[in-house]
């Protein structure tokens, strides 16, 4: 380990205390930007999802009716073949020369025009689900745009605020960022620690009407006069968050 050399500060306990406060502070003011900026960030990203399935559904609708459009050319090409071959067959059948040929190219016409009939159901089969399909993509995109107008709006909120609070956010970050530096880095891991751990943030608080700051609960005299004295670092022993008295945090009892 470096030793510390005869330029470098020492920090008094209440110096340290008065840093970590007044981080917390800083910190606090930019946990707050992110309230103002509230659920938004999550909503745009929730319609960005949205709208992306939207449009790949959209893509395989169309990819469908595409599919179905092939399938009713090839019906048809089936029934200009069998009508074709009807029309051959009938031809022929004024050159039979028994009743076994004129047998077979009867069978063969009541065949063609069994097929016939088989590819004229299909194309309706297929002509049905594409006008369903259809129907279904109208309303998909009805849906993509009413959510496209959403995320429009929601990003715009969203800018609106960035920009507003964005400069002042930043100036904080910078403030936080050099204070930091002149905190120690095992007491400044702690505190990051209590205040990730904390539901309010809160790493750093002070003592009010004889409790903690962060959750209230009460305080034995000894300890208040402890912290008073700012000699050590002293935790909450219900929440273990950093315990400081009013004076130093600038606040009234």
């Amino acid at each position: 380990m470096a030793k510390k050399t005869s330029t470098e500060k020492e920090y008094t306990v209440e110096e340290k205390l008065s840093a970590l406060y007044e981080l917390q502070t800083l910190v606090t003011e930019i946990d707050k930007i992110k309230t103002l900026r509230g659920e938004l960030p999550l909503e745009v990203q929730d319609l960005e999802d949205e709208i992306a399935g939207l449009e790949t559904r959209l893509r395989n609708y169309q990819s469908e009716i595409k599919e179905y459009d092939t399938s009713v050319a090839e019906q048809k090409n089936k029934i200009v073949d069998s009508t074709a071959s009807i029309d051959r067959y009938k031809g022929q059948l004024d050159n039979v020369r028994n009743n076994r040929e004129f047998d077979n190219l009867s069978k063969e016409i009541e065949f063609q025009g069994l097929e016939i009939e088989f590819s004229e159901k299909k194309i309706r089969e297929f002509t049905e689900r594409i006008a369903t399909k259809k129907a279904e993509i109208s309303g998909l995109n009805e849906t993509l745009e009413g959510r496209k107008a959403d995320l429009a709006q929601k990003r715009s909120e969203l800018e609106e605020i960035v920009s507003e609070t964005k400069q002042e956010e930043e100036k904080l970050r910078e403030k936080a960022k050099k204070l930091e530096s002149n905190i120690e880095s095992r007491l400044l891991t702690a505190f990051k620690r209590i205040r990730k751990g904390a539901r309010n943030g809160l790493g750093v608080v002070y003592i009010q009407r004889d409790a903690c700051g962060g959750c209230f609960n009460k305080i034995p005299p000894q300890k208040q006069m402890d912290i008073k004295l700012r000699k050590k670092i002293i935790v909450c022993e219900y929440c273990g968050r950093i315990m400081i008295d009013p004076e130093l945090a600038g606040a009234d009892e």
